[in-house]
């Protein structure tokens, strides 16, 4: 604490957005903060983005078919400016932004209500996209979320089995048969409350697998924490 105290006052937050003062200690001016696309108005199952006039509590794909987990919650929607620091925390490896959306979602999960999970499982990346990217994105994200809601990480209770296709390169069914069987559950979750993070939910295939991998190994209940949210596709 006293060396982030002290890094903080040496080098004070610069907003990673507009380049001007950061504010409320963080990498983030107070205007680009409000600028931020903020899931205001979610669907309470998938969390998918609602508009504000919506009269049904539920978006039109869960009143249809609701998905495998049993909640979601997610801060903002996949939308600019976010869509740029997201791509440039995988992509080029920014890690520096990659903490302040970590940041940003474990003040978002931390200001809700409910009983906490067990754990938290990051979505687990294949052995060789992990070596060609260098670092876990749902990893680095859920490092800040558990120091602030004090709740372990399990890295080694999933794995990826199988190299699948880039996901953002497909549409809604190619990615969920890019998906299938690409998970494995290798340690007990029997009866276990589990949170699963990712950095975005698009269509919902990747956590859809993860989920339904655990709950076949016998998981009690699976949430859904990411950082963004697009529209569903279930």
């Amino acid at each position: 604490m006293v060396y982030n105290w002290l890094v903080r006052t040496i080098y004070p937050p610069a907003c990673l957005l507009c380049g001007g003062p950061g504010a409320r200690g963080q990498d983030l001016c107070g205007a680009c903060f409000d600028e931020l696309p903020w899931n205001r108005h979610a669907c309470p199952r998938c969390a998918a983005p609602l508009p504000q006039d919506a009269d049904e509590n539920l978006c039109g794909d869960c009143l249809k078919t609701l998905p495998p987990w049993d909640e979601a919650r997610s801060p903002l929607a996949y939308g600019y400016p976010l869509d740029k620091l997201i791509q440039h925390f995988k992509f080029q490896g920014d890690l520096a932004v990659g903490r302040l959306l970590g940041e940003l979602l474990a003040e978002f999960l931390a200001a809700g209500e409910g009983a906490k999970p067990d754990y938290l499982i990051p979505v687990p990346l294949h052995a060789a996209r992990l070596k060609e990217r260098g670092f876990n994105q749902a990893v680095e994200l859920a490092r800040p979320v558990s120091r602030r809601l004090k709740l372990p990480v399990m890295l080694d209770v999933c794995a990826r089995t199988r190299a699948t296709q880039v996901q953002s390169k497909l549409d809604a069914a190619e990615r969920r048969k890019n998906l299938q069987d690409a998970f494995s559950v290798v340690k007990s979750v029997d009866r276990q409350d589990i949170a699963i993070l990712d950095d975005v939910v698009t269509t919902g295939a990747t956590v859809t697998a993860l989920t339904r991998a655990l709950k076949d190994a016998g998981a009690a209940r699976v949430t859904v924490w990411s950082l963004a949210r697009a529209a569903s596709d279930f």
